[in-house]
């Protein structure tokens, strides 16, 4: 298993891999480490399915394996001639791949964790019953070092849906594949939803008593924050930004429609309100609260319908800023974007009976949103005449819609990046056919380092 790990990392990076690394006899699998607490360092166990990989297929041919690309499936079958010829090419051709312990036994430890750390997130969570050492490296500090040095993946999607609510779904945009975590990630007892994500945590909001969580889905690290300073229980719009540098310091910030506002601080662990809105800021605010804002440099966004345009707040600062963006015509339902630091729109286009899904990106010297895509016409006859609604799961590059009407609900995926238009696979939990519908979400960053608590 470690010398494929290996050989995939050095043929990512075009470099040969060394003779050495070729004859290593792999050790014996050691018994599973013991079970581990539920505390904040506890890592969820993703898997759905043990006869199947999270990030790679594995065709199993005569004992032997053969490691294919994320989304290419098992080579079509050849004749028998074709066939017999590949197979004493391969006889000959592929050297022994028996791998001397002895050398391997001094495989430098930096190294080795240079390797992990570049696996897809989900290939950790099967990796960690090898054995005890190969369990606690997720934990140790110099293993979060080399984390942190990576760039970021593609962000995953934590979800709730309408029939379990308080168990959650994640998706994996790269692998294609849901996951269900055997335990919940917050409490039970209440209705909580994700409501804003950062550093890859998520920040949850208790519907009815106006409380909040942050959690990390993956390690299930957790932290209920301080009540909040200020007694309001309307809707409030939530955003969450992240600070690397501080040691994953992060801070949360809701806002009410009246210019209420408070910022929370993980570093103290309290609730604090820098100061009043100023009076050129238009109140009360007509916030859109089924848009999450959006956070580029510091700086916070929020989408307002009356009049349409954008409340801004730079959390370093704390200056408040309004801007009038007049909203594309026939536009019914809208939420805001962010691309490579770039303000993006998703929204439904409804005139007469025909609905589509058009992006816009909003131009900073006119102050006026472009349409820049739209979704293919072939998938918007599905909605010819149908009162659609439109959910967004998710919006960091990658976006998630969840279109819905009485009879139909579709998941919709785009790369803002590639300008790319996907369907997502239907979100059935395990040893079950019923298809889930999803009710809200949010995307997040996968991080195994980040911690609700400092």
């Amino acid at each position: 298993m470690l010398s494929h790990l290996i050989s995939q990392v050095l043929d990512l990076s075009g470099t040969p891999p060394p003779p050495y690394l070729l004859r290593y006899q792999p050790p014996p699998i050691l018994q599973q480490p013991p079970e581990l607490p539920s505390h904040s360092s506890c890592l969820l166990n993703l898997e759905d399915d043990q006869s199947e990989d999270d990030c790679y297929n594995l065709v199993m041919k005569a004992g032997k394996f053969e490691m294919l690309e994320p989304g290419i499936g098992p080579p079509s079958k050849r004749a028998r001639k074709d066939s017999t010829q590949g197979k004493k090419l391969s006889e000959t051709s592929v050297p022994n791949k028996t791998m001397d312990s002895e050398i391997w036994k001094e495989f430098p430890e930096d190294l080795f964790e240079n390797v992990i750390a570049r696996l897809p997130v989900a290939t950790f969570f099967r990796f960690r019953s090898v054995c005890q050492k190969w369990n606690s490296l997720l934990t140790s500090n110099s293993f979060s070092l080399q984390c942190g040095q990576l760039t970021r993946t593609q962000p995953w999607f934590y979800t709730r849906t309408h029939e379990n609510v308080n168990t959650g779904a994640m998706y994996d945009p790269v692998s294609r594949k849901w996951h269900h975590p055997n335990v919940p990630v917050v409490p039970t007892n209440k209705i909580v939803l994700p409501v804003a994500s950062a550093g890859g945590l998520v920040c949850f909001l208790d519907i009815s008593h106006g409380s909040f969580y942050v959690c990390n889905p993956l390690t299930r690290s957790f932290r209920e924050l301080q009540a909040r300073s200020v007694n309001v229980w309307s809707r409030v719009v939530v955003g969450m930004t992240a600070n690397e540098k501080a040691g994953g310091a992060y801070q949360v910030m809701w806002v009410g429609s009246n210019g209420e506002y408070e910022i929370y601080d993980s570093r103290n662990d309290t609730w604090a309100c820098p100061g009043a809105m100023p009076t050129c800021i238009n109140v009360p605010l007509s916030l859109n609260y089924r848009s999450q804002p959006v956070t580029i440099a510091g700086c916070m966004y929020f989408l307002r319908s009356d009049p349409d345009g954008i409340v801004s707040y730079d959390t370093e600062t704390g200056i408040w800023k309004q801007f009038t963006v007049p909203a594309p015509v026939h536009l019914r339902e809208h939420t805001l974007a962010e691309c490579g630091g770039r303000i993006m729109l998703a929204g439904l286009l409804t005139k007469n009976a025909a609905t589509c899904v058009c992006i816009w990106e909003l131009q900073k010297m006119t102050l006026l949103w472009k349409e820049v895509d739209r979704m293919p016409n072939i998938w918007c006859l599905e909605f010819y005449g149908k009162p659609i609604r439109m959910s967004c799961l998710g919006n960091k590059t990658l976006l998630m819609l969840s279109l819905r009407s009485k009879m139909t609900n579709r998941l919709v995926g785009y790369d803002m990046a590639r300008k790319e238009w996907f369907k997502v696979p239907n979100c059935v939990f395990p040893h079950s056919r019923k298809r889930q519908w999803i009710a809200c979400g949010t995307a997040f960053h996968p991080c195994l380092t980040a911690k609700a608590k400092a």
